[in-house]
């Protein structure tokens, strides 16, 4: 975020309690299972999904209403869930898939932060073994060995999807105006 200008992220609603140092509206907008749900119900998410035992997360549909107006593009921090729903509601949307190195690399880092239980830890990990074989849906798929390795390769595709031709075909065009005599 910080290496590439003009860039959103999208603070989730999720219904699990905050971990240690999270806070609302910061780290995601916590919410009511039944608020949750009433939400959902008026069709308010652009992706949503239950996640490790029975917490939701979801993307409000106004981040991206936000993000759009203000020139912006969105990040979006979601599961395999969420990822599928929104290439059928937004195809045009490009997906990341953040890949640990190893199983015991990830088993590592989700012990050294020291936020869950063994039971949760062993639950996720279990978890991760199934959605990692979603990887082929995604557009991209990153090896995250090392934080500023992972920074570049993610600010390198940000920059290319942003001159792929279709996407600027709006500039060209008047350059090509230019041309015609």
């Amino acid at each position: 975020m910080a290496t590439v200008p003009g860039l959103m992220f999208s603070v989730s609603y999720t219904t699990r309690p905050p971990r240690g140092h999270e806070k609302d509206g910061a780290s995601y907008h916590y919410v009511t299972r039944e608020e949750f749900e009433a939400m959902t119900a008026r069709g308010e998410f652009l992706e949503w999904a239950q996640v490790f035992g029975d917490h939701y997360y979801g993307t409000h549909q106004g981040i991206l209403e936000a993000a759009r107006a203000a020139g912006r593009d969105l990040v979006l921090d979601i599961d395999v869930q969420g990822a599928r729903q929104l290439r059928d509601r937004i195809p045009e949307a490009v997906s990341i898939f953040i890949l640990p190195p190893s199983r015991k690399v990830l088993e590592d880092r989700l012990r050294a932060r020291g936020e869950d239980r063994e039971d949760v830890i062993e639950r996720r990990l279990r978890e991760a073994a199934v959605e990692i074989q979603k990887y082929k849906d995604y557009d991209y798929v990153l090896i995250n060995r090392e934080l500023a390795e992972s920074d570049a390769v993610l600010s390198s595709i940000v920059r290319a999807e942003r001159i792929r031709r279709d996407r600027i075909e709006d500039q060209i065009e008047p350059i090509l105006e230019t041309f015609r005599t």
